[in-house]
């Protein structure tokens, strides 16, 4: 072999790396459930209308409602529903008055019990809101037990979730590690 063939031969031995072919990784049956989960969050971020959720705390101030109204606002402007439950302040109501605004019936509210149960500034903000699912069976149960339950439905019926939260905001977290497990994609705002 020649002087220049031996340097051109080193020269690549050196930049080359050389893997063994045992230590290649091999694909199990769950890294094929995650390329086939990646492959439909991807298909659900590139259709042009989804049904998106936003849930989140109801202590937020004014200008952090701003921005939820105008979000919820623009999203129904690019053709989504969106899915929340009924609340005074925070989050929930933000997301309705900016839906109300943009398109009435692109909202959807599922409310943890039903209308009459709501403190009268809620049932005031639901009225013209064509879309209001009420749950009588859940009368009787602690508003928290209830809402834990909504916060599931809502989530069963999206495909994307919006979630406005503090770390502290344990009822936010069981929704977000529920929307997780259902193959959600999932956008989450720490408000702290």
């Amino acid at each position: 072999m020649s002087e220049e063939n031996k340097e051109n031969q080193e020269s690549q031995e050196q930049s080359s790396i050389m893997v063994p072919i045992d230590d290649l990784d091999k694909v199990s049956e769950d890294d094929a459930n995650t390329v086939d989960q990646l492959a439909m969050e991807l298909a659900t971020i590139q259709q042009s209308e989804k049904r998106i959720a936003i849930i989140g705390s109801r202590n937020l101030p004014i200008t952090h409602q701003q921005i939820i109204e105008t979000l919820s606002y623009a999203l129904v402007m690019q053709g989504n529903t969106i899915i929340t439950s009924g609340g005074s302040s925070g989050t929930n109501a933000a997301t309705i008055r900016g839906a109300m605004k943009a398109n009435p019936e692109k909202l959807k509210v599922i409310l943890p019990q039903t209308i009459g149960q709501q403190p009268s500034d809620v049932q005031d903000q639901l009225i013209g809101v064509p879309n209001i699912i009420e749950h009588a069976d859940r009368a009787m149960m602690t508003l928290a037990d209830a809402s834990r339950i909504c916060n599931r439905e809502i989530i069963d019926d999206c495909q994307q979730l919006i979630c406005f939260l503090s770390h502290t905001s344990n009822t936010l977290h069981k929704a977000i590690e529920y929307a997780e497990e259902s193959h959600k994609v999932i956008t989450a705002f720490y408000l702290d």
